[in-house]
């Protein structure tokens, strides 16, 4: 009998180590979020593709098949308003052109409702549909983006465009993530597939040879951690080892060491005209990059620096303050300091990972399909399910 109990045991516990908890974080989003993602995808199940050639900007240098954006912080002189536009940092330019960076979202919105209803589901039309959206991005001549990023964050008078807008392109890390939980259902074509893994591995050259990827490969706060976020995420699609060893290093090395503070705060994020929501996006960032990069070899979440920072220390920092907003005591945003926070992804991350309730029922009580623009654009992470597989 107690031989008996004991292989019971031992069988408990390696149903825990090989996925037993990721079925129960999966069974807890589905509970939370299953009739909304659902509705999500039917919403999908009836669009058609709209890519950026479906729109284009006079002040683009670009060509039809090339991404362009302007930067957001910068305005018209108000005593000239053809010449050069001068900077107002943290205040967003309604007037600014982001037709290209709304269809990226939206694209990253289908496809990423519809993979996670083909987990909950197993159902195939799903998958078709999103292949649909995914080969008009990739695929079509007619329709398809350029894998590289020269003209986004644009500044009339300045620069065509800059390293910086880089950022644009965390959208579609929804897409990757979504091709791979898509990839090995019946409906898709082999070679198209092998095809859209192509552009990935086209961008990711750019991303890490191009003077702008290596400009915002090197920056300091959230843009350096999305590069390596990005860079990341489509190395996981396309099975690129060496840029998911070099982006684990990075980590270690350069991201971790030189912007957590021993408190886990971010003092460069804390630094700018709208400190919480930067702090917040640069962790859901980190913690994004913890969730693509650790396996059972390498746990980027168990991570400790010398002096004993870690990750869950950033997570711990920032938790009490999406938990209880009053508790801020740093300067409030200049803008959208009402929208903040939302669902964001180092709370369900972060519980799937250290098992903390109070981080798994915060994520439960927030809103998880927001709607103001500036929340979607920051907030890279909307399809958690497809996340946690």
């Amino acid at each position: 009998m107690k031989k008996n109990i004991a292989y019971i045991l031992i069988f408990l516990f390696i149903l825990t180590l090989t996925g037993f908890g990721q079925n129960h974080i999966s069974g807890q989003v589905i509970k939370v979020l299953q009739k909304d993602i659902i509705a999500q995808a039917n919403w999908a199940m009836t669009q058609k593709p709209i890519t950026i050639t479906a729109e284009q900007c006079e002040r683009s240098a670009g060509g039809l098949h090339d991404f362009y954006s302007e930067g957001d912080y910068w305005w018209k002189k108000p005593d000239d308003p053809n010449g050069p536009y001068i900077q107002r940092d943290g205040q967003t330019n309604p007037d600014n052109f982001v037709a290209h960076r709304k269809a990226m979202i939206r694209f990253s919105q289908i496809v990423g409702s519809l993979a996670s209803a083909y987990i909950i589901t197993k159902d195939e039309k799903y998958v078709k549909q999103a292949f649909l959206h995914i080969n008009a991005w990739f695929l079509d001549k007619n329709t398809a983006m350029n894998p590289s990023l020269l003209y986004a964050q644009a500044i009339k008078g300045k620069v065509t465009g800059r390293g910086i807008g880089i950022i644009d392109t965390i959208h579609l890390m929804e897409i990757a993530q979504g091709i791979l939980v898509m990839e090995k259902a019946s409906v898709v074509n082999k070679e198209e597939l092998q095809a859209i893994k192509n552009w990935f591995e086209q961008y990711l050259q750019w991303l890490t040879s191009n003077p702008y990827g290596l400009e915002e490969r090197d920056a300091k706060n959230n843009h350096g951690t999305c590069w390596a976020m990005q860079v990341a995420s489509f190395a996981k699609l396309t099975g690129n080892q060496t840029l998911t060893d070099y982006c684990k290093n990075r980590f270690k090395t350069v991201l971790l060491p030189n912007q957590l503070e021993k408190d886990g705060s971010f003092p460069l994020e804390l630094k700018r005209t709208k400190p919480y929501g930067y702090s917040i996006f640069n962790l859901d960032a980190m913690t994004t990059l913890c969730q693509i990069l650790s396996d059972s070899k390498d746990d980027l979440w168990d991570y400790k620096l010398e002096d004993g920072r870690t990750i869950k220390k950033a997570i711990e920092f920032l938790y009490s303050f999406v938990a209880k907003k009053a508790n801020w005591t740093f300067q409030q945003d200049v803008m959208y300091w009402n929208e903040w926070p939302v669902a964001q992804p180092f709370l369900i991350f972060g519980y799937q990972h250290f098992n903390q309730k109070e981080w798994l029922d915060t994520w439960k009580s927030l809103d998880h399909f927001p709607k103001n623009d500036e929340v979607i654009r920051n907030l890279p992470i909307r399809n958690p399910l497809i996340w946690i597989q």
